[in-house]
């Protein structure tokens, strides 16, 4: 970041000193230490621990040479500590799928539950049937007063009308009649 300088007018920025030395300079002559380096340097050559050489694969005769730890050759992972050992982030998204599986379950029974079908009664069933015979007994009685003659189409279209409403009332009072268990839908 560079500083200003406020003179006046303009505002100029302050050239800040350089920390390499300039070509002018000369360094400092006449410094000596008393270290002796290639002394110090072969005594910790011959104290220090050798390096261990790195592993490599010659595959051809030609000599060309493959470092084995990094061409996959070398089982480096499996030797982990925390190898096959399933991460943190895997088992918390799990169980957040198995969450929202469970929460899904319960809301499908839930629903399931709401729109369950019940179960008439037999009180219900007989009150309905004998509400079909009579329903049925009042548009036989209506049929049955029609004039025998039917000659104009108003008075074809109403018996056509009533035999429908006669066969269809025949044959839920059969099915009601037929089946001692009946369920309802709630919807």
């Amino acid at each position: 970041m560079a500083s200003y300088q406020t003179s006046g007018k303009k505002d100029v920025p302050k050239i800040r000193e350089l920390n390499v030395p300039r070509r002018t300079d000369r360094p400092v002559m006449g410094v000596y230490s008393k270290k002796d380096f290639i002394s110090t340097n072969a005594a910790t050559a011959i104290m220090g621990v050798p390096k261990k050489p790195q592993q490599v694969c010659v595959d051809r005769r030609q000599g060309d040479r493959f470092f084995l730890e990094t061409s996959g050759l070398v089982p480096k992972y499996i030797k982990k500590k925390d190898f096959g050992v399933t991460p943190k982030y895997v088992t918390k998204r799990t169980e957040e799928v198995q969450r929202a599986q469970e929460e899904y379950d319960n809301y499908i029974r839930e629903t399931l539950r709401r729109k369950a079908m019940k179960r008439l009664t037999d009180e219900d069933r007989e009150n309905l049937l004998e509400g079909l015979k009579k329903n049925w007994e009042e548009v036989h009685k209506e049929f049955q007063s029609l004039s025998v003659e039917i000659d104009t189409i108003p008075k074809k279209l109403h018996k056509e009308r009533l035999e429908g409403q006669m066969k269809q009332l025949e044959h839920d009072i059969h099915t009601i009649e037929k089946y001692n268990i009946i369920y309802i839908s709630n919807k």
